[in-house]
């Protein structure tokens, strides 16, 4: 016989006093910290404890006694259910505050090292429609939230089951129907829609993720500040009439937004809605679309990287360019790690003699050569590989010591033996620039025997989420 658990408790008349990482509100009741999400400091709540461990615990509101004089009314009609956007009850203010404080606290606290004021950080011009990419999932199971399971008498009919939109956390199979979504331009949502409702039209499969089988499966919408848009459709074809179904719909989508200068499809039989080794297919178009930053014109495809809030991107690297040349000398030799499809490396290399650019992904270094040859850039190198197995001793005397070295790993930050081939290179400044300040501060650890950090400049890539960038200039200890 099974020994039944002991009930978590209720929290009664609690006051919410911080924000925590992934978007989650804090609250301390004795020596418990409480995380609790869809809440801002001030609030005052019963919380139902769902987790409890020796110091802390996780919880819901079951109910509001107080709202906090801060918060505001949430923009989007599914927050609460989506799972992103988290921070959009807190005044764009506010969220810049927290994400400074987060930042310093990261730095501090992990870092542990000497660090100079950190500048107050950089604002998002544009707070909606600020994204230039989307994706979106199709599933045969539709998410049902428990206000529509209780509005709706089980007698009448039953809506569609097919739905496109985000993927609900903790259920990898369902997908909640997303009507309007503010973080792209509204095109976005004309698009998606007139996809559903053409599949639904057409008696057309939504694709089951657990059985894995159905014909729609997901969607990719780009756009750029040149006006483009570029729309991926991806497809599991399984009966003998799913090519012409799905041609059907890219015809719809072709005579229905002519604004898609790129429509994109593919087959993909995987298990995974992973593309980067699939063969895409061109139904209308051009296989790409450009965006502008400053007088370079980038080629952004299907299969690229390309930093999601263009116009704060231009802030970030902006930013990264005043760090690595602040007081250099004249025409230094600049290594950008990490360098993606070297937006980067052709953004600084005006100023440099000549940029070295390594990333893992052997299409992002086409598209880097790509982008310097459109651009008349001469003075670029790009390699593609494992990061730690190209950057190193013998590299370094084929290609000269940097005297900058930039670099922008991906959110587990860089690994130990790249820091150590930095550190034997010795180059007089390193420009940090991290998408998440804790593995950051874990590698500026690391860098600190060697290297003082003098600059540091949080800069706000995705109003109403906690996310941030963070951009570190250190420069080397004189011996």
């Amino acid at each position: 016989m099974t020994r039944k658990k002991k009930p978590l408790p209720l929290l009664e008349n609690i006051t919410i006093t911080d924000c925590a990482a992934e978007g989650k509100a804090i609250a301390r009741v004795s020596d418990l910290v409480v995380f609790v999400p869809f809440c801002v400091p001030g609030d005052v709540v019963d919380i139902q404890l769902r987790k409890k461990k020796h110091n802390y615990a996780e919880g819901e509101v079951v109910r509001f006694l107080k709202k906090s004089d801060v918060r505001q009314e949430a923009m989007c009609q599914h927050f609460g259910v989506c799972g992103g956007c988290k921070w959009q009850i807190l005044p764009y203010p506010e969220q810049l505050k927290m994400k400074r404080k987060q930042v310093t606290d990261q730095l501090r606290r992990i870092g542990k090292i000497e660090l100079p004021e950190i500048k107050d950080i950089l604002g998002s011009k544009q707070t909606r429609e600020y994204r230039n990419k989307l994706e979106f999932g199709c599933s045969n199971k539709r998410w049902r939230t428990w206000e529509e399971m209780k509005e709706t008498p089980i007698t009448e009919p039953a809506e569609p089951e097919g739905a496109v939109g985000f993927h609900i956390t903790g259920a990898f199979d369902k997908i909640l129907p997303i009507e309007n979504c503010h973080l792209m331009h509204h095109l976005n949502n004309e698009i998606r829609n007139s996809i559903r409702n053409f599949a639904h039209s057409s008696g057309m499969t939504f694709y089951d993720l657990r059985q894995q089988k159905g014909l729609l499966r997901s969607i990719m919408v780009r756009n750029s500040n040149t006006s483009e848009w570029m729309v991926l459709v991806q497809f599991h074809f399984e009966e003998q009439n799913d090519e012409r179904h799905a041609m059907a719909l890219m015809q719809h989508l072709a005579d229905s937004f002519p604004q898609i200068t790129s429509l994109l499809w593919v087959d993909n039989q995987k298990c995974n809605d992973t593309f980067n080794d699939l063969q895409l297919n061109l139904f209308k178009g051009k296989d790409h679309i450009f965006e502008l930053m400053e007088n370079l014109k980038f080629k952004v495809g299907p299969k690229s990287f390309y930093q999601t809030n263009t116009e704060q991107a231009y802030e970030l690297y902006k930013v990264a360019r005043e760090f690595a040349f602040m007081d250099a000398g004249d025409a230094p030799l600049v290594y950008d790690l990490y360098t993606g499809t070297g937006t980067i490396a052709n953004f600084v290399s005006h100023r440099a003699r000549k940029v070295i650019g390594i990333e893992y992904v052997p299409e992002a270094i086409e598209d880097a050569k790509v982008n310097s040859q459109i651009n008349g850039i001469n003075n670029t190198l790009f390699y593609a590989g494992d990061m730690k197995d190209i950057l190193n001793e013998d590299f370094i005397c084929e290609h000269g010591k940097p005297d900058i070295i930039i670099t922008d790993p991906p959110r587990a930050g860089m690994h130990p033996d790249v820091v150590a081939t930095i550190i034997k290179a010795k180059p007089r400044v390193i420009v940090y620039v991290s998408c998440n300040p804790a593995t950051q501060a874990r590698d500026l650890q690391l860098l600190d025997s060697d290297y003082r950090v003098t600059d540091v400049q949080p800069v706000d890539m995705f109003p109403h989420t906690p996310h941030v960038e963070n951009v570190v200039r250190l420069t080397i200890r004189e011996v």
